[in-house]
């Protein structure tokens, strides 16, 4: 395997080593003390006092009454009414025979019905299987099939782009469709609505009792679907377990960063105003919905998009007083070019963090500079390891902005070559992680179970590195690096050597076929409004950041973002398809 590039030395290094923060905020009797368990024959470390099951977030959520949870298009729901309209759900669900293991499958927009439908799920030790609502009827159709789902919850835009080809689901026993206007001429739909009310109906719902459904950490609970970026998305199978770890780690990394410096952590009871989060990512992505269970334990609000739009983000941030924002690197840097920005209010802002795709280090930069009072942050995950596995903030992400942050230290992390065998710090392998939140497998997919996950450890696909530290470099995913002439090439080496041009905003790099050099990398070119840049120029700005074998041997300046699935993941065969296109053209 290649030598990893340089890594850059810290500029204002943390008053603690990693290693003694980790030690400190893990020792016997804390918030984060770590024990070992037995997982499936594997032993683990785990979060000691993460809460068992998503039932507990649940209750905890429900703990914060009156206050609002969620905000979508006008309406709003609290967290009491937000409980009560699950518990709801819950006993229609039991009454239409969903008992512990079955599916339902939930498709929709980020509508607050989706967390309803989610949760009500789970409280039936059932396993919510969302479904990708940007997907196409076939798609749709498939994770459908493929769930075996019994019951499925659709907004009114999916139950018609699914009814025509719900008859050919034997094991679907009933849709439930929300805001749906008009009769539902179907014998296997009936209205949401009619169980749960709207949401400004729900504090007038009555109480009802939890299921009495036994549950445990290792039990199944979730079924989200890979991106598909290159085949047929499979089903990743989570416990319960998988999906609290990712919350404990998530507020353990939010933390790490003030005992670094010496500084106690904030006390959440001391905020005099509520965190609220503007939802960018879907709720269908593991992310999105991981989030949205983070949300409901620790009492923030979510505000909800019909569609993204960014003035009308930058609107919503405004008037909801939104604290954390962010996504994928392109909401990001939508919301920095935007012609309207100084326009609005938006000191609220405390963080910007995203992931799901490579981000340059010059985005730090302007975040810093746009909005110099919100923490810059990234993680790296996978549907597989429900959500963010690594991830860093504030001075820790300015010191090190090329690194996706080390693991938690329930998480472990290794470099190996093509034999398994682990590389050394500052070599380029495959990386493989081994944590609590990485699921037990593909859904009915027992070859690509036993290629993927080996003795515990998780095969991402992904090459990436590891300096002396421990923090994590992603270089590439194994697929996207190119071979010209004998010499490897890291698509998201060149992408992120664009990125540095001031007038790219978007960016995307796949091999082209060469006669005697195999591949050689091609380029599509997003421009921030208003810019104008011929590609010979932007060739001769990338000599200065890229060896001569690296440069793109085309650059095709593109009108339109890049396509990408919703982990904000460039979709390269699409690319590759446009690319081919407008060379055809020229």
């Amino acid at each position: 395997m290649s030598p990893s590039p340089a890594i850059p030395a810290s500029p204002c290094p943390p008053v603690m080593s990693l290693a003694l923060a980790h030690g400190l905020m893990t020792r016997p009797g804390s918030f984060f003390e770590i024990e070992q368990v037995d997982i499936r024959g594997i032993p683990t470390r785990v979060w000691k006092y993460a809460p068992p099951t998503l039932r507990e977030v649940f209750l905890a959520g429900r703990q914060h009454g009156d206050h609002t949870f969620l905000v979508y298009e006008g309406e709003r729901a609290s967290f009491e009414s937000f409980a009560r309209a699950t518990l709801a759900l819950a006993q229609a669900l039991a009454a239409q025979g969903v008992v512990k293991g079955e599916r339902v499958a939930i498709a929709m927009r980020n509508l607050p019905e989706w967390p309803v439908a989610y949760f009500a799920t789970l409280l039936l030790g059932a396993i919510a299987a969302p479904l990708n609502a940007w997907g196409t009827p076939a798609d749709l159709l498939h994770g459908l099939t493929d769930s075996g789902a019994r019951v499925a919850v659709l907004d009114a835009e999916r139950w018609e782009r699914l009814q025509p080809g719900v008859d050919g689901c034997p094991e679907l026993a009933q849709v439930l469709v929300s805001r749906h206007r008009g009769a539902l001429m179907h014998p296997r739909a009936r209205a949401l609505e009619q169980l749960i009310g709207r949401v400004c109906e729900w504090p007038g719902l009555p109480d009802r009792p939890l299921p009495p459904v036994p549950l445990a950490p290792d039990d199944d609970a979730t079924l989200f679907y890979t991106s598909g970026t290159t085949g047929s998305p499979k089903g990743a199978l989570g416990t319960h377990r998988c999906s609290t770890s990712t919350l404990m780690a998530s507020a353990f990394s939010a933390l790490r960063g003030f005992v670094r410096r010496g500084e106690p952590p904030p006390d959440p009871a001391a905020r005099t105003t509520q965190r609220t989060l503007l939802v960018s990512v879907p709720f269908f992505h593991t992310t999105g919905c991981q989030g949205m269970c983070g949300a409901l334990f620790a009492g923030s609000k979510l505000v909800l998009m019909h569609r993204w739009e960014v003035g009308r983000a930058l609107q919503l941030i405004e008037a909801e007083r939104v604290t954390h924002a962010g996504g994928v690197p392109t909401i990001a840097w939508q919301l920095l070019e935007h012609p309207a920005v100084d326009r609005y209010d938006l000191s609220s802002l405390e963080a910007v963090a995203y992931g799901g795709a490579p981000a340059s280090p010059e985005l730090v930069e302007r975040l810093q500079r746009v909005f110099p009072q919100a923490e810059p942050g990234t993680a790296w995950g996978m549907t597989e390891t429900s959500a963010g596995f690594t991830g860093h903030s504030g001075d820790d992400y300015r010191a090190k902005p090329a690194s996706a942050g080390p693991a938690p230290p329930v998480g472990e992390l290794k470099i190996t070559d093509d034999t398994g065998r682990p590389l050394p710090a500052g070599q380029i392998g495959e990386l493989w992680v081994k944590g609590p939140n990485v699921v037990k497998g593909y859904w009915r997919r027992p070859e690509d179970t036993a290629q993927t996950f080996v003795d515990g450890w998780l095969r991402t696909g992904d090459l990436a590195y590891l300096d002396d530290e421990g923090w994590l470099f992603i270089v590439d995913r194994k697929k996207d690096m190119l071979i010209r002439g004998g010499e490897n090439i890291y698509c998201a080496e060149i992408e992120s050597a664009l990125y540095k041009h001031p007038a790219v905003v978007d960016a995307g790099v796949v091999g082209v076929p060469h006669a005697s050099l195999g591949e050689e990398p091609a380029a599509l070119v997003v421009l921030r409004p208003g810019e104008t840049l011929e590609p010979e120029a932007l060739r001769e700005f990338l000599r200065g950041h890229l060896s001569a074998y690296k440069l793109p041997v085309s650059i095709v300046i593109h009108p339109e973002l890049l396509p990408r699935n919703p982990a904000g993941k460039l979709m390269k065969p699409a690319l590759k398809q446009l690319l081919q296109a407008a060379l055809s053209r020229s």
